[in-house]
């Protein structure tokens, strides 16, 4: 894998030099807003205000991901399994980028980890979903995961989720208002899992993504390697 692994981030897709800012920025915005700017004026001010906070979303992401990368014991502890298994991945290799698609990320074998900047909550969401795809990054080193082969997929994803901290308790009830006491974590695995699968090219619909998730279950939600066993 870690041959594989790309070494180089990918440009940003808005820098500083994109966006106007100061005294620039300050007068378009009184133009925009007292309906002073004629059409392309108003469409460029417009494009310039969807940079801007492109951008601003970019450096946020960015500065979590580095923070987290420095001090979250789940994150450091899977970077370190991953390298076991003969992964890097660091910040060279995890970035952040706007998405179309309603996801926190997404994990590519010869790529990296991409962070979805568009779509954080806050730094603990952008966590979780760093823990997500290490974990996806560690399958692919250990096992080779055929992504296109639904069973693979499916079994990656329960581990992910299970042990990401994703389906913690406290995340279920402040940002998807469950209130179910018994047997929360295992549903939220299945559903998260099941979503993933559907994605899948290879899936028809969520019918058989259900079908899929349920055969690998058992095996793949009782394998919490490197883990000892799920502690978030």
């Amino acid at each position: 894998m870690a041959d594989k692994m790309s070494t180089s981030t990918p440009n940003r897709t808005v820098t500083a030099a994109d966006v106007p800012t100061g005294l620039a920025w300050f007068r378009q915005s009184v133009g925009y807003y007292t309906g002073l700017m004629d059409a392309a004026a108003t469409k460029q001010y417009e494009a310039d205000s969807a940079r801007r906070k492109e951008l601003k979303q970019c450096t946020q992401c960015e500065e979590y991901r580095d923070w987290i990368l420095r001090y979250s014991p789940t994150v450091r502890f899977m970077q370190e399994q991953v390298a076991k298994v003969g992964g890097n991945l660091d910040r060279n290799n995890i970035y952040c980028r706007h998405c179309d698609q309603w996801k926190g990320g997404g994990f590519h074998p010869t790529r990296g980890i991409l962070l979805c900047q568009n779509r954080i909550i806050d730094r603990s969401h952008l966590e979780d979903t760093i823990a997500h795809e290490l974990v996806h990054a560690y399958d692919q080193c250990k096992f080779e995961v055929d992504w296109l082969n639904l069973r693979h997929h499916a079994c990656s994803e329960i581990r992910a989720s299970s042990l990401s901290g994703e389906c913690r308790m406290t995340n279920e009830f402040f940002r998807n208002r469950i209130f179910k006491i018994t047997r929360q974590h295992q549903e939220c695995v299945r559903r998260r899992a099941v979503l993933s699968v559907t994605a899948n090219p290879n899936c028809a619909d969520a019918a058989m993504a259900e079908k899929v998730v349920d055969l690998v279950w058992d095996s793949c939600f009782n394998d919490t390697r490197p883990y000892d066993e799920i502690y978030r």
